[in-house]
């Protein structure tokens, strides 16, 4: 059973719809990354998860539907700060830890173990405002985390992060998920996105546009082609052959869309008489190429 089912979730702020229609499922144990262009509702879906959007439709949990007290085994990291600026980093947590139940000593010990964990062990007597803006997106993280929630709900946990602090952030979320957990969140770098999750969910216009298994997705529709021709840098050998596309050309590679009738001989010929062929292969979609087709 799915861990967390959102079905018909619809929501309007006077004239503009924001969610029509919106179904889909985050299981247990998974990593799912939550895309869409900017304004396409996946800051209402997330708030809509924890009742501070006016939605409608039903959102259930291991089968039940989603209250108040559902709703505080949950962890929600929102895109803009959401901590006390002036409060000690350590003493927040901690606070936070208590809001959701937890004893004083459980909440002292999580807090210590998730800022060691983040990477802020000696930043515990800091006051927020003098963390840096990546040293602030690990406190948020801790602050939705420390309480061991079932479901982390996280918007753009990745923004502001360098890469060491990405990779940091990635290994938490697999840690979640492996353990059993359900992880939903947002971001921007799809291809972050698609080596740490197992499934994403693409919405535009409040309505869902893609959803599957990152595999499953990558791996369908029309065959790319990776080519490197030394002499033909654009690909401008492919302008003539029918049912191929260059959808971009980058480091001196050319990436080919081809039909399904393409023969790939004729397309390693055009390429030969264009010059050396440094390079051809048969390559699975990105992610981007994926969200950038579902959104068109």
């Amino acid at each position: 059973m799915a861990g967390l089912e959102l079905a018909a979730l619809r929501c309007r702020f006077g004239e503009h719809v924001a969610l029509d229609d919106l179904s889909f499922t985050v299981p247990d144990g998974q990593v799912v990354g939550f895309l869409g262009p900017n304004g396409a509702g996946k800051t209402t879906t997330m708030r809509a998860i924890f009742d501070l959007a006016p939605a409608t439709g039903t959102i259930t949990w291991r089968g039940a539907r989603v209250d108040e007290a559902l709703r505080r085994r949950f962890g929600y990291m929102p895109e803009e700060r959401g901590l006390y600026p002036t409060m000690r980093l350590g003493d927040q947590v901690r606070y936070l830890g208590r809001l959701h139940g937890m004893s004083e000593r459980d909440a002292a010990a999580a807090t210590d173990r998730w800022l060691e964990r983040l990477g802020l062990g000696a930043r515990g007597g800091s006051r927020v405002d003098e963390l840096s803006h990546g040293n602030q997106q690990r406190a948020q993280l801790a602050a939705a985390l420390v309480h061991d929630p079932e479901l982390a709900v996280l918007d753009e946990p990745l923004a502001g992060l360098d890469p060491t602090g990405i990779d940091e952030v990635g290994a938490v979320l697999a840690e979640r998920a492996a353990a059993g957990y359900g992880v939903l969140f947002s971001s921007h770098q799809l291809d972050q996105v698609e080596s740490l999750c197992q499934a994403v969910t693409i919405i535009d216009h409040g309505r869902v546009v893609a959803s599957g298994a990152v595999e499953d997705l990558v791996t369908a529709g029309e065959r790319r082609l990776s080519v490197r021709v030394e002499e033909d840098r654009e690909g401008r050998f492919a302008a003539g052959l029918a049912g191929v596309r260059v959808s971009e050309a980058s480091g001196g590679a050319v990436r080919l869309v081809l039909e399904p009738t393409v023969d790939l001989d004729s397309v390693l010929d055009a390429a030969r008489r264009a010059g050396h062929v440094r390079e051809f292969s048969l390559q699975r979609r990105r992610l981007s190429e994926v969200f950038r087709e579902a959104v068109a």
